[in-house]
């Protein structure tokens, strides 16, 4: 299914078509659990209905391309791409000169990127519109290359954990859980973990590094999708080894959540359930572990054109898909077990997305930094409190 591995290439063989997924006759005589695989190489479980909605899909990324090609032949190829418009992208204060056709041009590339990029020009509209070959552009060509040969056979903390952590990287890919894709991963955790010692290597991000090599066609490109990633997109210190940023999150999202879904925020507090129970996967390893991969990918779209507040429209919206079912729990078991089922059977992304962005009140960049600077304070003083008490208890064993 993958190509050899040359010059560092991971290439999908499959990211050009879309196979038709047909159920056996047995399987569609009776309403029971089948198997099939999704574009991505993941070996899926789902019923009939599941199988019938990623067709469904499949059909709409079709057509989802031949609007970009349309636009493409009437725009130009790579207008997307202009300079001008990702600036907007970023908040860059318009100027008074801006042509209009560049505006049209930034909110029609908008649109199109919450409707999904497909899946053939992914690679190069991430690696655009993210940042990421800006960064690249900023060190010489050989950077990756000499970078890979210098940590080689290196050992630290982080790269004992990575080596402990990749076959338990999508076990049974078929090629990310292969020797060639384990040293392909390796080789993308090991030498971020030296370019940045204050986050090293975190678990989590072996599960977005591993989708990163999937849908990036070089092994150097994902790695700089990576940085870009951490860098700049998300939050800083969500990978650092206290995890302060994260801890930041996740009460900004308990927040927003009381804001937005107030009747489902009491309910879970009357459960004492923690949202942090489920979240802190979801925004440490970016839905990875948790959507299906094309749902993932479609959410990483937009992630990477609009910023970091994404995930917090997309964890909201799996909550309030499920708002009715949620109140009628009365443990903090069945919270987990509906979340965790619904977001695993989340085939169709634009019934996620558009309640993420349509039926989710609007959340600025702005207003959500606004509140993690709020948040700081308190997350830092646990930690520090965190932190004397493991000192005590270490003083108290010797």
């Amino acid at each position: 299914m993958y190509k050899t591995h040359t010059k560092r290439e991971v290439s999908l063989e499959f990211q050009s078509h879309f196979p038709i997924l047909r159920p056996s006759i047995h399987s569609r005589r009776a309403n029971i659990t089948v198997k099939f695989q999704d574009l991505y190489g993941f070996t899926v479980e789902g019923n009939v209905d599941d199988v019938n909605i990623l067709n469904e899909v499949r059909e709409k990324v079709r057509q989802q391309g031949r609007v970009w090609w349309a636009l493409e032949a009437s725009k130009g190829a790579n207008w997307y791409l202009q300079p001008q418009i990702t600036s907007i992208a970023e908040g860059i204060a318009l100027k008074s000169s801006l042509k209009l056709s560049t505006l049209a041009n930034a909110i029609t590339l908008k649109r199109l990127i919450r409707k999904g990029i497909p899946p053939v020009l992914r690679p190069k509209v991430w690696f655009s519109l993210s940042g990421a070959a800006k960064k690249k552009s900023t060190v010489p060509e050989s950077y990756y290359n000499d970078l890979t040969k210098a940590v080689e056979g290196k050992v630290t903390p982080a790269t004992r954990q990575i080596d402990h952590d990749l076959p338990r990287t999508f076990p049974g890919h078929p090629w990310l859980d292969t020797p060639e894709g384990h040293a392909a991963l390796r080789r993308v955790l090991v030498g971020y973990s030296f370019r940045d010692s204050d986050v090293g290597y975190c678990q989590g991000l072996n599960y977005v590094a591993a989708l990163l090599l999937l849908v990036m066609k070089t092994e150097e490109d994902a790695f700089w999708m990576l940085a870009v990633l951490l860098e700049n997109v998300l939050v800083n210190d969500c990978y650092t080894n206290n995890l302060s940023g994260c801890h930041v999150e996740q009460r900004v999202f308990k927040d927003l959540l009381a804001k937005q879904c107030p009747r489902i925020a009491a309910h879970l507090e009357e459960l004492e359930f923690d949202v942090s129970l489920v979240a802190t996967e979801w925004f440490l390893c970016l839905f990875s572990k948790s959507l299906p991969s094309e749902t993932t990918l479609r959410v990483w779209d937009v992630l990477f054109f609009e910023g970091a507040k994404v995930l917090f429209h997309v964890a909201l919206a799996i909550f309030k898909m499920k708002e009715e079912e949620l109140l009628l729990t009365h443990h903090v078991g069945d919270v987990i077990n509906i979340l965790h089922k619904t977001s695993h059977h989340l085939f169709d992304p634009d019934e996620l997305l558009t309640v993420a962005f349509d039926k989710i009140g609007s959340m600025t960049t702005n207003n959500i930094s606004k509140q993690r600077k709020k948040q700081e304070p308190a997350v830092m003083a646990e930690l520090d409190q965190r932190l004397r008490r493991l000192n005590t208890l270490k003083m108290d064993e010797k």
